[in-house]
Order: structure tokens, then C-alpha cells, then sequence
């Protein structure tokens, strides 16, 4: 049993992109499937599939991008909030990951959203990870 699943979600992607894989499976929940749209939406996923296995237990099903040279886009994460130490923040604190090339991800009122979008939208929440 997983305690931190977006922990583990994006330690899957991590360790996929440092050995090239392009397919991941993870168990599935609806916070993971919104985190995984919010990262193709962001270019670091191609695809994002549920899929039901044995007609029961679900799986979400994501596809890493690669760029023209076959390098993975993700290069790489960092966990800021965890389950025993969680970091909410401000809009104003919502500042660019590597100089702009990566993105912080936040869960807001409003649902997933990127730093740019918080900014832009002028709202606070959980700071779950760092992208790049």
C-alpha cells in the first residue's frame, strides 16, 4: 500500500524517463488522472488512458513525450507538500520553476493548475511538486 500517491506517480515518471520508457501503469484515482492532464497539458505526457482491469480495478495508463532527439521532456521532479508536512501557498509566492522551463503544480479550489495559472488567475493552494 502506497501511502503518498502522487509521491509515487511522479517518482514512476521520474524513474521512466531516466531509463527511457515510454508507457507507465499506476493505480488509479481521480486526483492522479487530473495531475496526469495537467502534465500533458503542460507537454510532459503524450497520453493519458484509464483503463479497467479484470472489470473492476482501474489503471491510469500515461505515455511520456520525447522530443525530436528522443530525450525524455521530463527531466526531472521534486515533492514540496507531502502527507506529513503540507505546504500551502499564496498566489504571490507562486514563482517559475528553473528560470521558467519547469512549472510548480498546485492543487487549488479550482482544481489542478499550473504556477502560471495561479498567478494569472490570482489564486492560492497546495504546492504539490516541482517539474523541469
Amino acid at each position: 500500500m502506497v501511502s503518498d500517491r502522487v509521491g509515487d506517480f511522479i517518482v514512476r515518471l521520474q524513474n521512466a524517463a531516466m531509463i527511457g520508457k515510454r508507457d507507465i501503469a499506476t493505480p488509479y484515482s481521480t486526483h492522479l488522472e487530473a495531475i496526469a492532464k495537467k502534465l500533458k497539458e503542460l507537454g510532459y505526457l503524450g497520453t493519458v488512458e484509464v483503463k479497467e482491469k479484470d472489470g473492476v480495478k482501474r489503471l491510469l495508463m500515461v505515455t511520456l513525450s520525447y522530443d525530436g532527439q528522443d530525450r525524455p521532456k521530463l527531466r526531472g521532479v521534486k515533492r514540496v507538500s507531502t502527507p506529513g508536512r503540507r505546504l500551502y501557498a499564496p498566489r504571490t509566492e507562486a514563482h517559475k520553476v528553473k528560470g521558467g522551463l519547469g512549472a510548480r503544480v498546485f492543487s487549488t479550489s479550482v482544481g489542478i493548475l499550473s504556477d502560471a495559472q495561479v498567478r494569472k488567475q490570482g489564486i492560492g493552494g497546495e504546492a504539490l511538486f516541482d517539474i523541469w
